[in-house]
């Protein structure tokens, strides 16, 4: 036991690194811009203090968005989708397999559960003993079950999912016009100290290696935002996109894909005023998703129990289904 909780604490500790990696870069590439490039270097004071002004503006986005997307935690599975004690022992006491999927299905009738394991069960954690709720996945870095599981990042060190993945395109998209505005205002002095019109040696230095990193930085974030834009636009996540998701009528991975404008607003929200700030303006509670396909709705046993689940006693239940909107239907798989 000793020896497990040494060698995760250690895990735990080596999981920074990337982070302090980035961050080195980032107070790199500021002292670099600002001190040797714009204070030490132009001459221009108009050049001086608008280059200063457009950068700061670029490097607050930019580390805002880093930050949340670090510490803002990934949400979980609230409390209607865990086991009651009562349902835990008849679950952990039942030894038939067929008679523990029984179990979870009369379960997950009380719950908006609409998407299957590929053998056609409920989705259950035996980690978390928790039901799946859509899209939902387990973490074994985290330890916990993210809803509407991405990927775990280890340049944030955290998953990205329901709670943080409008934070974590935005840093993405704030890396890149950082990158860009570093590059565009360099360009000409980069020229000037490679061919020797400029002879201030620490500042050449600093000034070289500002282009050639952020030109690098540029061409991975580019093709990793442009992944993600088109898995925003297509309503999956990277899970997803390597794996469909299972439904009553079987794999689908255009399941959740309802509209490119509808799949937006469920990341970024229907103010598209606050589409470029990093609040959360998501859609929903990340534990069900409207599905593209309504047609096997009525079809659905779990479904006819949706309004039971609503109409709970206790207000908790209810409170997962505040931010439906009514006149969206949703269909039930797993």
């Amino acid at each position: 036991m000793a020896l497990s909780r040494g060698l995760r604490c250690c895990q735990r500790v080596f999981s920074w690194i990337p982070v302090l990696i980035i961050a080195a870069v980032m107070l790199w590439s500021y002292y670099a811009y600002v001190f040797e490039l714009c204070l030490f270097t132009l001459t221009n004071t108009l050049e001086k203090v608008a280059y200063l002004l457009v950068f700061h503006v670029c490097f607050v986005m930019f580390s805002w968005t880093y930050w949340k997307s670090i510490f803002t935690p990934p949400a979980s599975p609230c409390k209607k989708f865990q086991l009651s004690y009562s349902d835990k022992q008849r679950y952990e006491f039942e030894e038939r397999p067929d008679a523990q999927k029984q179990i979870l299905v009369e379960i997950a009738k009380k719950l908006p559960i609409f998407s299957r394991a590929h053998s056609g069960a409920i989705r259950f954690c035996d980690r978390c003993q928790v039901l799946k709720p859509d899209r939902c996945h387990h973490c074994s870095v985290c330890e916990s079950c993210v809803l509407k599981m991405d990927h775990h990042c280890p340049w944030v060190n955290n998953c990205v999912g329901f709670a943080n993945y409008k934070f974590f395109l935005l840093f993405l998209a704030y890396s890149m016009v950082y990158c860009v505005f570093i590059a565009a205002t360099v360009f000409q002095y980069f020229l000037k100290f490679w061919v020797g019109d400029l002879s201030n040696r620490p500042a050449k230095f600093h000034v070289l290696f500002l282009m050639f990193v952020a030109l690098m930085f540029f061409v991975s974030l580019m093709f990793l935002f442009g992944y993600h834009c088109w898995l925003v636009s297509k309503n999956r996540s990277t899970l997803e996109a390597f794996t469909a998701p299972v439904f009553v009528s079987g794999p689908d991975r255009n399941g959740f894909n309802v509209g490119i404008r509808r799949n937006l607003q469920q990341v970024f929200g229907e103010d598209r005023r606050l589409w470029f700030i990093p609040v959360f303006t998501g859609q929903g509670n990340g534990h069900y998703f409207p599905l593209k396909n309504r047609s096997s709705e009525s079809h659905n046993p779990l479904l006819a129990n949706e309004d039971l689940w609503e109409e709970s006693d206790d207000g908790s239940e209810g409170s997962l289904v505040e931010d439906h909107d009514p006149s969206v239907t949703i269909e039930m798989e797993e």
